[in-house]
């Protein structure tokens, strides 16, 4: 009997071991081989385009001709181009994550010549908190019953006439109003 029961325990003890890996195996080869595609957003500047931007001599037509053209202004400074781009991949249940974020900002004087060029990364980027509370606005406060049925009587069907009002005048007929 002690013949037959070792095989029954081996078969078992390999299914288990089986069901084990299976259980434990799955979880983590997801983790890695599908992992989320990381997204490009805005066009990152090149490294060597950014050295071949020489402050007194570059102009903005060449800038343009370089990088391309930027992806905003400053709002008060039309001299002032700003490019930006960010790689992002998403997470689980939350926003996308920042991989690499890269802001390059050149400074042109007047004559459309460059003067300077500033490059800040995800270190340089600051937490922007948001403001607690709800923004008030005009008006009466409704409840739920007077939003569901504040409207009974105030819907105008037409009655299937074109033209004209509740007020007399014009319809189909033109008869003018009513006294």
């Amino acid at each position: 009997m002690s013949e037959t029961a070792s095989p029954r325990r081996q078969t078992s003890f390999r299914r288990a071991a089986a069901v084990a890996c299976l259980v434990i195996g799955l979880p983590l080869a997801g983790c890695s081989f599908f992992q989320a595609q990381s997204t490009t957003r805005g066009d990152p500047i090149d490294a060597d385009a950014l050295k071949q931007l020489t402050p007194g001599t570059t102009t903005q037509a060449d800038a343009t001709a370089l990088l391309g053209s930027p992806t905003t202004h400053e709002t008060f400074n039309d001299n002032s181009w700003i490019y930006i781009s960010q790689i992002t991949r998403p997470r689980v249940g939350r926003l996308p994550g920042v991989l690499e974020q890269r802001v390059v900002v050149l400074n042109f004087d007047q004559s459309g010549v460059l003067q300077k060029v500033n490059v800040y990364d995800k270190a340089d980027s600051k937490n922007v908190g948001m403001a607690p509370g709800t923004t008030p606005t005009p008006g009466a406060s409704a409840s739920v019953l007077q939003q569901l049925f504040g409207n009974i009587g105030r819907f105008n069907g037409g009655g299937g006439s074109t033209g004209g009002s509740s007020a007399g005048g014009g319809g189909v007929n033109g008869g003018g109003p009513s006294f």
